[in-house]
């Protein structure tokens, strides 16, 4: 009995290793038909893969007309609206309303731009027509509505809204910048100084420099610096404006806090007019003396020989100066009205393409380049003769961000004295044709 009681622990003890060993074997067998199982559905992934690969690079091959069912969580939007209505319903005032141009000029712009637009089509879906793209793009330039409504509208989503505003506005500016956006030749100077002296009654000129602000949302860096004059935030332009009321030459992308005088003089409308290149190669005589053609400027740009701004006001002027003289008030008057071509002109811009008036909310990279493409948007129009409706500017004169007024520059450029002169002969012009 006694050996029976000293054996019993080592029985327990034996038995318990025994079935603990057991369990273990069991686990680790469980663990292993897992693993084989797991690696089972793994590899059958692996060729169904495969398998679903080589199947699209076949139909891709061959361009099989059976399209491949496309993903759960893509849509397909309908399309009746641009397809049934505005193909084949519009009138031609529907086409200036929405768009902005004629249906011929519409059609133009798409043959100008198909070869930067056109995309192919994919397996997928098929791609957005040239004309639908163009369509979308201008009908956001115009009307300034957010993405959602355009996407609805035409049945695309919105991330191919914003894709269609940006591949159009560089298609723009790549394609028809030379067209459109171009130096004057020698005979259109003369035609714009004809315009000059026919239309506003200023003699000698030929275009008009003033500034364009495009209101934007805060931006993410250096908010402080795109806040102007107003308070509002902004990205500054800058535009010179024949005597039709087009765009010579543009230069966007500054911060709305920018010097106007210091893009001036940095850009290549400075270089060219300095040197000499916005008049014949032979200066024509004006009151007896050879001078170059000349351009208007505001007030906050800098008096040049071949730049005419106003004489200072009262409220501008240093106290030991004296008051204007009867010469210099009516050189003014005559200026001011003079300096309405290019008011107009940013006016009938900001009517046409709405997206310059109300406040934009693209990003920094795409704001300049919808502002040279809006400038070469409104010269096509212009030269195709395409009708302005006085109701757009209306609904300008209500936009919330009205332009800013810049302060007046004083004149301190190296030849001060000639310019003194070159604006002292349009007084005594304009003395002789009021007498």
């Amino acid at each position: 009995m006694e050996e029976e009681e000293q054996l019993r622990p080592f029985m327990f003890l034996m038995t318990y290793m025994l079935l603990k060993r057991r369990r273990d074997l069991n686990y680790a067998n469980i663990q292993r038909r897992n693993e084989i199982q797991r690696r089972i559905r793994h590899r059958q992934y692996f060729f169904q893969r495969q398998r679903r690969m080589l199947m699209m690079m076949i139909a891709a091959g061959i361009r099989s007309n059976v399209r491949i069912r496309t993903r759960p969580w893509s849509t397909t939007p309908s399309t009746d609206w641009w397809e049934r209505v505005v193909m084949t319903e519009f009138q031609p005032s529907d086409w200036l309303d929405r768009f902005r141009m004629s249906r011929e000029t519409f059609f133009h712009l798409c043959n100008e731009l198909r070869p930067r637009l056109t995309r192919q089509d994919t397996s997928f879906r098929l791609a957005l027509p040239v004309e639908k793209r163009v369509a979308v793009a201008l009908w956001r330039l115009a009307s300034n509505i957010e993405y959602r409504t355009i996407s609805t509208l035409f049945g695309v989503g919105k991330s191919t809204v914003c894709r269609c505003v940006r591949d159009m506005c560089h298609a723009i500016v790549a394609l028809l910048s030379s067209t459109y956006l171009r130096p004057p030749s020698e005979q259109e100077l003369d035609d714009s100084a004809q315009l000059f002296m026919s239309n506003w009654g200023f003699p000698h000129c030929v275009a008009a420099v003033a500034t364009l602000h495009t209101a934007i949302i805060t931006p993410s860096n250096n908010a402080a610096d795109y806040a102007n004059p107003a308070g509002w935030l902004s990205v500054l332009s800058q535009v010179a404006v024949s005597g039709r009321g087009t765009f010579w030459d543009v230069c966007a992308s500054f911060p709305g806090g920018t010097d106007p005088a210091d893009i001036f003089q940095n850009s290549s409308l400075w270089a060219t007019a300095a040197d000499g290149g916005l008049s014949p190669d032979l200066p024509t005589t004006f009151m007896g003396k050879p001078l170059r053609y000349v351009l208007l400027g505001e007030a906050c740009y800098p008096l040049q020989s071949w730049l005419m701004k106003a004489y200072p006001e009262e409220k501008d002027r240093r106290a030991s100066h004296a008051a204007l003289t009867k010469p210099q008030r009516l050189f003014n008057r005559r200026l001011s009205r003079a300096l309405r071509v290019s008011e107009e002109a940013l006016l009938r811009l900001r009517a046409r393409w709405q997206c310059l008036s109300k406040r934009n909310d693209c990003g920094l990279d795409v704001v300049p380049t919808m502002v040279l493409a809006c400038c070469i948007l409104h010269n096509m129009c212009e030269a195709h003769g395409d009708a302005f409706e006085a109701k757009w500017q209306a609904e300008v004169a209500e936009a919330e961000s009205p332009q800013p007024r810049h302060k007046h520059l004083r004149s301190t450029c190296i030849d001060q004295k000639q310019a003194d002169e070159a604006r002292k002969l349009f007084c005594d012009y304009f003395e002789e044709q009021n007498n």
